[in-house]
């Protein structure tokens, strides 16, 4: 990210989650378990009578919720990033994977405040992985749909894959002047890159759904990447021995991380949660819950 390498980081006294990011998708409520027929009682021919603890029990009604006032954001602490920095400066001076794996859990433990507050941090990546997931279907089956993501794929017909990156991520992710924004854009760009790496003969106005998928995890794996970056990239240019190291190691932290997030979708797919176009943004927050996890429970 060719302006993200003097960017401060955010500092002390600022909420961990900033006002403007996006909320995280409601995620599917757990089914409820069928409960056990009862056998037929000829005495009693209606319906079962409402326990009367649970109705007549006050407690047990639901609060007003005009009663109920939401919590502000946590703000974050002094010196916030002091230990994540500690680590990466370690990691960018010898290359110690241990090292990286302790910024990692201090970026998310004290960085933001542990795995919940940091998976909320990320909002706008689970929103627009939704809008870049649709946008690849709708080009692909040429839905000419209204609304934000969607483009005409005969005008695109006999581009370069460059130029049709470059109209994916206008259509995604316009540019709005945030760090954000700039992070996501890049994010759906370096995706789309290694979908041509990983599949030579794609054809990005026509992704399978496999490729489609390859896709949304790498956007989610480079959109942390880019925040991690963007956070802690001044310590990878002061403490590693040269620019040309400190250029390797943040290859080896977006490689790094890139293998977090595909386990962590590996995992999901385990469970049959699949990823079809309209679940796009809870899996991936779901990916993203379970890879800040990860990070935050490295040990020493």
């Amino acid at each position: 990210m060719g302006t993200s390498q003097n960017n401060d980081p955010p500092g002390k006294g600022l909420p961990y989650v900033p006002p403007w990011t996006p909320p995280l998708p409601p995620l599917p409520p757990p089914v409820p378990p069928k409960p056990p027929e009862l056998p037929e009682d000829p005495r009693h021919d209606g319906p079962p009578e409402p326990d009367k603890d649970e109705t007549e029990d006050g407690n047990d009604q639901p609060e007003n919720p005009r009663q109920v006032r939401q919590a502000p954001p946590p703000l974050a602490p002094p010196a916030r990033f002091k230990g994540a920095r500690r680590g990466l400066g370690d990691f960018a001076n010898s290359g110690n994977r241990n090292s990286l794996r302790k910024s990692l859990r201090e970026y998310v433990r004290h960085g933001y405040g542990g795995s919940k507050t940091t998976t909320a941090r990320f909002g706008g990546t689970a929103s627009i992985a939704g809008v870049f997931g649709s946008a690849l279907e709708s080009v692909a089956d040429g839905s000419q749909q209204a609304g934000p993501g969607v483009l005409d794929r005969a005008l695109l017909q006999g581009r370069s894959a460059s130029e049709v990156m470059d109209a994916l991520v206008e259509a995604v992710r316009p540019v709005d002047g945030t760090q954000d924004a700039e992070a996501a854009r890049a994010s759906i760009r370096g995706s789309l890159s290694d979908v041509l790496v990983r599949y030579p003969d794609a054809d990005l106005l026509n992704l399978s759904a496999e490729q489609r998928a390859f896709a949304i995890e790498r956007f989610t794996a480079m959109d942390v990447f880019h925040r991690y970056e963007l956070d802690m990239c001044k310590t990878i240019q002061e403490k590693a021995p040269s620019a040309s190291v400190a250029m390797r190691r943040l290859k080896e932290i977006k490689d790094y991380i890139k293998e977090c997030v595909s386990a962590s979708f590996r995992k999901i797919a385990t469970a049959r949660t699949p990823l079809t176009t309209a679940r796009i943004s809870q899996v991936v927050t779901q990916a993203l819950q379970d890879t800040f996890e990860v990070f935050e429970g490295y040990v020493e």
